[in-house]
């Protein structure tokens, strides 16, 4: 036993030495864009609450209002205990939000993933994977029996030189985040739609970050005017849908494929329901009103600005800002320094990212004031250069 303690130590001190030593900072959150810690406010610039709707009144009200009727806990999985009323009314509203025929919901957006991609691929098949997807992703590849083929980032002559290649009949999946999470850019997802015809290859596009965001907030499907044509759309319920959950959306025999078959849905006890009201509140404000997505886009139009006044060349497609710094240290010393403004954000190290592409990385919220912003950008620059 020992000897396994001082194997696990001895790597917790290169973490260290590396600068990639991590742990969590307890907070408490008073509002969609502000915490506090030891009795001191800082701004939050670390979240993926896009819209700001984790303290949106009616959200809250519907979780609340939640308990009170059903009770705190779900009590088994869906398929033991049966599954809540409410469930069935969340999958049809973001089946409709989605535009397919049916959706399921998961426990959490990685398990949506490695439930998914598992269930969906058995030795014979093939998987061709951006090189930047997310984490569970890659997780739902490895427990694939699947030969998986990574492709250079939204690199459709990489992609189409992979899919040609292969056997026509065999089963492909063709795997994206649509926003990548550490980058901001967005897949060329009409692209993958057509080489995803061409070679007869299925689609699947993770939309944790484009759901509440691309398409007046429908997503990646909306934004390319896809629908239809992109089979396995997932998300998450996590982040602008500010609750807990993930989902997947498609064809009805895609559905009740998963049910049956992938292990994070059938082997998970279930969402509370304060969860899944808390989920279907934020889905109908974004499905009934634009005006928070606007807002949003307002801002990352108004950091966009700031960036270019302050001499920081980038271009944002979305609410995701990354300043590369490549060293470890320097990101974890400018976040530091930030911080001692009040001022949160993210210092991303590998194996987040790859050697060398350490970053500072902040998300803007429709929830920011111009005044937060302007604040953040000019606290930064000041430190970049």
């Amino acid at each position: 036993m020992q000897d396994n303690l001082n194997k696990y130590l001895t790597e917790i001190e290169f973490l260290h030495q590396q600068q990639l030593y991590r742990k969590p900072i307890t907070y408490i959150p008073i509002s969609a864009t502000k915490v506090i810690k030891d009795d001191e406010e800082y701004l939050m610039m670390a979240s993926n609450n896009y819209l700001g709707l984790t303290h949106h009144p009616e959200v809250k009200k519907a979780a609340i209002n939640a308990i009170e009727k059903y009770g705190t806990g779900s009590g088994g999985s869906r398929l033991i205990s049966g599954s809540h009323i409410l469930f069935s009314k969340l999958e049809q509203a973001l089946a409709e939000f989605k535009s397919t025929e049916k959706a399921l919901v998961f426990n959490t957006g990685y398990m949506a993933n490695v439930g998914t991609i598992s269930a969906l691929t058995s030795s014979n098949d093939y998987i061709i994977s951006d090189e930047l997807n997310h984490a569970s992703i890659i997780d739902g590849c490895r427990l694939s029996k699947a030969k998986t083929l990574i492709y250079a980032h939204k690199n459709m002559a990489d992609l189409e030189n992979i899919l040609k290649k292969l056997p026509y009949s065999n089963t492909k999946l063709i795997v994206t985040d649509s926003v990548f999470s550490m980058d901001g850019d967005i897949a060329p997802l009409d692209e993958i739609a057509y080489l995803a015809h061409k070679y007869n290859a299925l689609t699947m596009v993770d939309d944790a970050h484009a759901t509440g965001v691309l398409g007046k907030g429908h997503g990646s499907v909306e934004h390319f005017h896809l629908q239809g044509k992109i089979d396995i759309q997932l998300g998450t319920l996590s982040k602008a849908l500010a609750s807990e959950g993930g989902f997947v959306a498609g064809k009805k025999i895609l559905i009740e494929y998963l049910i049956n078959k992938a292990r994070s849905y059938i082997f998970s006890t279930a969402l509370t329901p304060a969860d899944i009201a808390s989920s279907l509140a934020a889905l109908s404000l974004i499905a009934n009103d634009n005006s928070l997505v606007d807002k949003l886009y307002d801002n990352i139009s108004y950091v966009q600005d700031l960036l270019q006044q302050n001499n920081i060349n980038m271009k944002l497609m979305t609410p995701i800002v990354p300043i590369i710094v490549h060293s470890n240290e320097k990101a974890l010393q400018i976040a530091q320094k930030l911080y001692e403004k009040h001022i949160i954000l993210s210092a991303i190290r590998p194996p987040t990212v790859p050697q060398n592409q350490s970053r500072l990385r902040l998300t803007i919220s429709a929830s920011h004031t111009k005044n937060d912003l302007k604040f953040v950008i000019t606290e930064l620059a000041k430190l970049l250069f």
